[in-house]
């Protein structure tokens, strides 16, 4: 049941995505139904045609019906060809949203989040799990709205054919349904851990690549690649688990409507003939129903077929909306603004810890004054680093006491405090940009003497 949840909640954030155009939407959803109308309406004038035949050939009779043909076909080639560029734009205009929304809600989160989350797996749910979203939601487009209408469309123009025929091929459709599904259901979970593989594969090349020399000069390039082909051979073993489940829905719908062919041919057959089924019909009549017949399995077929994209998508798509519904970190209620900062810093009792598990910082009580110089010295681990963090508010301490002259920094928003402090990092970074934007990267309107 929690796995049906977050797929309908996922379902549900994408729609909501969705909804933003709905003028585009409706114009889609028009221009399929369009295109259904006139691809439903071609067998009946091969019905016809093929009627003509049977009495006696007139090209005065024919050559009407094949022009109307053609000009359908025609229309039909058009409409699915705006149809299918209006979905594309839909889609790409929600990969947008959710790459902004995603890359916004990032400069909104935690220090915390980001520490505790491999930068190449973000990096991996804004990029390839947003690409395999949008990939699986264009073919949803595609598929589903022409599908639907053709199902509905086709049903109706063989039950003014040969209700009992018509009845005879809805009883059995579903079969390929639920086969589908039996599928579908089981191959959700592969797609999810095939997401997380990716991810994991992804944050290690980030990290590997961005570290190269420094797994060099601890001679660790042997067991670098041992880890990496173990990620690698995790996440193919995945994919081919969860490629192969998902494959077998297309061949078992396809057999179980290919045997649906055969019976409903059967049976208009002996319709033609007068016996059984009901009132008898004509060989063009017969034509459309098996016309029709492919016609309303041809849905079953598209939409089992992308059932496995569906499925990878929606796992994608359920990791980068885990991302977007992460805790954002919290303002204070009415802040105090900080004015005329002289520089004293003092810290009352301060305990921290990254771990609850592990203690690193308890009990610290510190002053420092304006206009003096004060060095924190001490071994690695010992927390130097964390009271910076404490300090620039990337973190909030577990207990205690910050203040900046006299003012409780939790009092402070996070932006007005870290304005009046200087940070240089012993890490370099520089912005794709010149040197006079590096310097002044903080204070965009800083003057050439400041």
């Amino acid at each position: 049941m929690k796995k049906k949840a977050t797929s309908l909640s996922t379902f549900g954030r994408v729609f909501r995505y969705i909804g933003r155009y709905k003028l585009l939407l409706f114009a889609s959803f028009l221009l399929a139904l369009l295109s259904v109308a006139m691809t439903l309406y071609v067998p009946i004038l091969i019905g016809n045609a093929v009627d003509t035949f049977v009495d006696h050939v007139s090209l005065e009779v024919i050559l009407p019906i094949l022009l109307m043909i053609t000009v359908l076909v025609l229309l039909t080639a058009a409409a699915q060809w705006l149809m299918n560029t209006i979905n594309n734009r839909i889609t790409y205009h929600v990969v947008r949203d959710v790459r902004n929304d995603a890359f916004s809600k990032l400069q909104r989160l935690p220090l915390s989040y980001l520490d505790s989350h491999p930068t190449g797996d973000i990096v991996s749910r804004m990029i390839a799990d947003v690409d395999q979203f949008s990939e699986g939601l264009l073919l949803g487009f595609t598929q589903f709205f022409t599908g639907l209408l053709t199902i509905l469309g086709t049903l109706a123009f063989m039950l003014t054919i040969h209700p009992l025929i018509a009845l005879l091929v809805v009883v059995l459709t579903p079969l390929s349904l639920f086969i589908a599904r039996f599928i579908a259901s089981r191959t959700h979970s592969l797609f999810d851990k095939q997401a997380r593989a990716r991810g994991r594969q992804t944050a290690y090349i980030e990290e590997m690549v961005g570290n190269a020399q420094l797994v060099s000069a601890f001679s660790r390039t042997e067991t670098v690649r041992e880890e990496f082909d173990k990620i690698n051979e995790d996440l193919n073993r995945i994919s081919v688990k969860a490629i192969f489940f998902s494959s077998l829905v297309n061949p078992t719908t396809r057999f179980v409507n290919s045997v649906i062919y055969a019976a409903i041919g059967c049976c208009g057959v002996l319709a033609v003939l007068g016996i059984g089924f009901g009132n008898p019909i004509t060989v063009g009549a017969l034509s459309s129903l098996l016309s029709y017949t492919t016609q309303y399995t041809k849905p079953f077929n598209e939409i089992s077929g992308v059932i496995a994209e569906l499925q990878n998508a929606l796992a994608c798509a359920g990791r980068v909306f885990d991302l977007l519904e992460e805790k954002e970190e919290v303002c204070c209620e009415d802040p105090v603004p900080l004015k005329d900062v002289k520089g004293n810093v003092s810290l009352s009792h301060v305990s921290f810890s990254y771990d609850p598990d592990v203690p690193l910082i308890e009990d610290l009580s510190l002053r420092a004054f304006a206009g003096k110089r004060v060095a924190i010295v001490g071994p690695t681990g010992c927390g130097k680093t964390t009271l910076i963090n404490l300090l620039m508010r990337f973190y909030d301490p577990l207990e205690g006491e910050i203040s900046v002259d006299g003012v409780n920094v939790a009092t402070v928003t996070r932006e007005d405090l870290r304005r009046h402090y200087g940070m240089v990092l012993q890490e370099t970074w520089l912005s794709s940009a010149s040197i006079r934007d590096n310097i002044r990267m903080g204070r965009p309107e800083a003057t050439e003497a400041e």
